[in-house]
């Protein structure tokens, strides 16, 4: 039987990038009295300590809230609450050991997700605990990161947001850096004038200190503060001195580490091709702003770099056929070409990555760098599209002689596609938000990459073992290349390093004898540091190889890193024990792509709903535990689609208080099987419900917190038709006409350029082209919402999105103890759920076997979400 005086809430290592329910209201009855930022870095390695003491003012228990903002390269390594002197531990453990444990327990629903993205550079962690009349709760988190240097600085990011003005506000940085530190600058939001003489900066040869304490009249008064206290960042940045070109090395512990990053060579001269999307979801904004950012970049060019301008719709269009030096002729000739940029059609990324490729091979210069930047906002739509090939087309045409960087444009853009291209040849892939700053954004990343030093870069160490990466295809001016590993024997007194690498055609090498024990490096209080960094960067760059190859080796050296050192990776979760209630709370890591990969979170007695793993224990295993809901099952009749939407709903019948979480499902129809597969996607979400990209026709659906279906779905077809479909309106436009409808009205129907739109009473049909889809308005308890179902489109067709999987083929695997279907030579753990069909207004009940997202959609659920619809 469960614990029911306990609660356990886990933080799965891939952080969820919503929340899955209402969020804990504020009260004025609620004091934080106290919050201190504690942030410590040493030789680069951030560990920060955020620590919120909390009051319960009023004589009734109440559910007090923690949230926070971290970066989202950091990871959690502790959270600790303290409720009645008694202490409640987070504890990291295996992911599949801790997803046994939360489907043993009960979820009360009111907890929101615990981590969640939030803008560009930070996550935001969340959770609540009920604590008694006239008690307090202390809540700490701790989080590690390696600091990157990028444009000559490292920066430090704390964000302070406590949600009310606190009595007891500090901020204290303390930055040890053993060479000494070069300069210091303290920006953000929380450095205006209204909060200068709350900054104090303290430096020393070695050392820098920051304190941030403003008054909680300060606090409110702001810039960026309000009625609930301060909202913003502090961003500290830094350099260090280098005075030894080989380096500097830091041994502690039986660790090392090496921060290389000479300025003692000559910039390259680089050979640099850009390859620019201009197809139609490039229009607007984005290709004004893609213009401005190339019209920079081109005045930055050095005269002895040689360039190329490709862009690419289904046809590829290059400036000139080969590489030309940046004269100031040739580059005011390329600016004109970069003005006329417009966009249109599909998009052809294979045939544009191999001509850049194909333009750098034919033109080989000795001594020079070569790069290729790839900027992309969508999905192969044109020419070759299977994106396997791609990448081994892309893969075989480099044959890793230069590296590709790949730009994803907003988030509708691919971007683990993007992610494993770049990374297979050398690169890495970079997100541009949608902002009014995206062209800087790109300027920012150009800037990055724009002055190569050196080329080849091979670092060894005799006596050191367990070494993170050590060959690397460039090293820019302004950036630094890390390494770290173990001593191989700690009484050696010292080990030799050597880097061997290409400066402008020229071998040259650095090296240094090291001495291994040196008891100066670091401070006491820090000396566990030096394991943690190299565990922190084993780690990392672990789980971005495991992004192009799975080594069963390495994944099991990674986890166990990660126990070792309680970190909440993508391959553990944190179980946190807390008073009274029993309740599972789930939430996955964002990954850059967008949303988190969906996890096998399905049991025998279980299902996921939103962010929550709601399953049912053994003792209340029944027919009435569940109250379940589905959708339509296509018949062969009709197209030979599509998944299905349906909704999720639990009810706990228990003596907890009645909850009611859901997530939507969606039901593919199988293949010669008569039980179709389905599996659920959280809410709140916006999904790609279906695109066809040669069609130019998508169409986005977005759903609400405890809410069944979707709330808004909208259409787009070629550039100029935008239809809008809520539970109160319906909008579309054409760019010249602006048609409204209401649903109960009269039958309406209206036509024109290739769109027809027929609204009927509690339905509405949509033919765009040559796609027609069907939106139903249904009725839940009170509450509206809209249901999408595909009825129409040809067989030549390529469908991507939610709604866009054809038909699948399983085969039920005999003798499990738990039921289990081999799909797609796979085989995974499912449970057989009775849904109902809410495509029709009679709801016909049906069965279909509850698998996880990947099992059957073969990709992430990042690659379905879009920003906006």
């Amino acid at each position: 039987m469960m614990d029911r005086a306990a609660l356990r809430l886990i933080l799965l290592g891939v952080f969820l990038i919503s929340a899955s329910s209402q969020p804990v209201k504020k009260k004025k009855n609620v004091d934080i009295y106290s919050f201190y930022i504690n942030s410590t870095v040493t030789s680069r390695y951030a560990t920060t300590v955020i620590t919120s003491r909390v009051a319960n003012t009023v004589n009734e228990s109440q559910e007090i809230q923690f949230e926070v903002k971290i970066p989202k390269n950091a990871f959690i390594s502790k959270f600790r609450m303290t409720i009645e002197g008694k202490i409640y531990d987070g504890v990291v453990k295996e992911k599949q050991e801790a997803q046994q444990q939360y489907s043993r327990a009960v979820s009360r629903g009111e907890s929101a997700g615990l981590i969640k993205s939030v803008g560009r550079t930070l996550e935001d962690f969340k959770t609540s605990v009920t604590v008694a009349a006239f008690s307090k709760v202390t809540f700490e988190l701790t989080y590690e990161e390696l600091l990157k240097r990028r444009l000559g600085k490292y920066e430090l990011l704390i964000n302070a947001q406590p949600m009310q003005p606190v009595a007891d506000f500090k901020m204290d940085v303390h930055i040890q850096e053993k060479p000494g530190i070069s300069f210091l600058e303290v920006k953000g939001d929380l450095s205006s004038d209204d909060l200068a003489n709350a900054i104090k900066t303290t430096r020393a040869d070695k050392d820098a200190w920051v304190t941030f304490y403003p008054t909680r009249d300060q606090q409110t008064k702001c810039k960026s503060c309000g009625e609930n206290g301060l909202n913003g960042d502090l961003l500290i940045t830094y350099d260090v001195e280098r005075p030894n070109h080989q380096g500097e090395v830091m041994v502690s512990n039986g660790y090392f580490v090496h921060y290389f990053a000479p300025s003692d060579v000559p910039r390259i001269p680089k050979n640099v091709v850009f390859i620019i999307d201009r197809s139609g979801s490039m229009s607007g904004r984005k290709i004004h702003q893609t213009r401005l950012a190339l019209l920079k970049i081109l005045s930055d060019l050095d005269e002895d770099d040689h360039f190329g301008l490709i862009t690419f719709d289904s046809e590829v269009k290059t400036w000139k056929n080969e590489l030309l030096k940046a004269t100031t002729e040739n580059l005011e000739t390329a600016k004109s070409f970069v003005k006329e940029i417009r966009d249109r059609g599909a998009t052809d990324i294979n045939a544009a990555v191999l001509a850049g490729v194909d333009m750098i091979n034919r033109h080989p210069r000795e001594g020079t760098a070569s790069i290729l930047i790839l900027l992309t906002d969508g999905d192969p739509t044109s020419g070759e599209t299977n994106k396997e090939r791609i990448m081994a087309n892309v893969k075989k045409a480099i044959g890793l002689k230069f590296p590709l960087y790949c730009l994803g444009f907003g988030y509708d853009v691919n971007f683990d596609f993007l992610t494993k291209m770049s990374l297979e040849n050398g690169g890495v892939a970079r997100r541009i938000y949608e902002d009014s700053d995206a062209d800087l954004q790109l300027q920012g990343f150009y800037d990055e990459v724009a002055v190569p030093l050196l080329t080849d870069i091979q670092l060894k160490y005799t006596g050191g073992t367990n070494l993170t990466k050590t060959s690397f295809s460039l090293y820019f001016n302004g950036s630094e290349i890390v390494v770290s590993g173990q001593i191989t024997d700690n009484s050696v007194e010292s080990f030799t390093t050597e880097v061997i690498a290409v400066s402008k055609g020229s071998n040259v090498t650095y090296h240094e004898t090291v001495t291994a024990k040196d008891p100066s490096d670091v401070p006491s209080e820090n000396e566990d540091f030096m394991p943690r960094l190299w565990a922190y960067l084993t780690v990392k760059q672990i789980l971005e190889r495991q992004v192009l190859q799975e080594k069963e080796d390495e994944k099991k050296e990674a986890l166990k890193l990660s126990l070792k050192y309680q970190f909440v990776t993508s391959l553990t979760s944190m179980v946190v024990t807390k008073p009274q209630e029993d309740e599972v709370e789930v939430a996955n890591k964002p990954t850059e792509g967008g949303e988190a990969p969906n996890e096998d979170r399905s049991t025998s007695h279980g299902i996921i709903m939103g962010q929550m793993a709601v399953a049912a224990p053994d003792p209340w295993a029944g027919d009435n535990l569940y109250s379940l809901h589905d959708s339509f099952l296509y018949d062969d009749f009709h197209s030979p689609p599509t998944l299905d939407l349906v909704d999720v709903e639990v009810t706990l019948t228990t003596e907890l208080p009645e909850v009611q979480v859901h997530s939507n499902r969606f039901l593919l129809p199988s293949a010669g099987q008569s039980k179709p597969l389905c599996f659920d996607v959280p809410v709140p979400h916006k999904l790609k419900l279906l695109h066809a990209s040669a069609s130019e026709f998508f169409m986005n659906g977005e759903s609400l917190s405890e809410q069944n279906g979707f709330h808004q779905i909208a259409f787009h077809y070629k550039t100029n038709h935008h239809l809008t479909i809520s539970t109160k309106y319906i909008s579309y436009r054409n760019g010249q006409d602006d048609v409204q409808f209401l649903w109960g009205q009269t039958p309406t129907q209206h036509d024109t350029e290739g769109v027809s739109l027929v609204v009927l009473d509690k339905e509405m049909n949509v033919t765009m082209g040559n796609i027609g889809v069907v939106i139903l308005l249904q009725k839940k308890d009170e509450v509206m919402f809209l249901w999408p179902a595909i009825w129409e489109y040809p067989k030549d067709v390529n469908l991507t999105g939610i709604l866009g999987k054809p038909k699948i083929s399983y085969e039920e695997i005999e003798g499990s103890q738990t039921p289990t279907l081999k799909i797609i030579d796979k085989e995974v753990k499912t449970s057989l759920e009775t849904v109902s069909d809410y495509r029709l207004h009679s709801t016909p009940v049906r069965e279909c076997w509850l698998v996880p997202f990947q099992a059957v959609m073969e990709d992430e659920i990042s690659n379905f979400t879009v920003t906006q619809l």
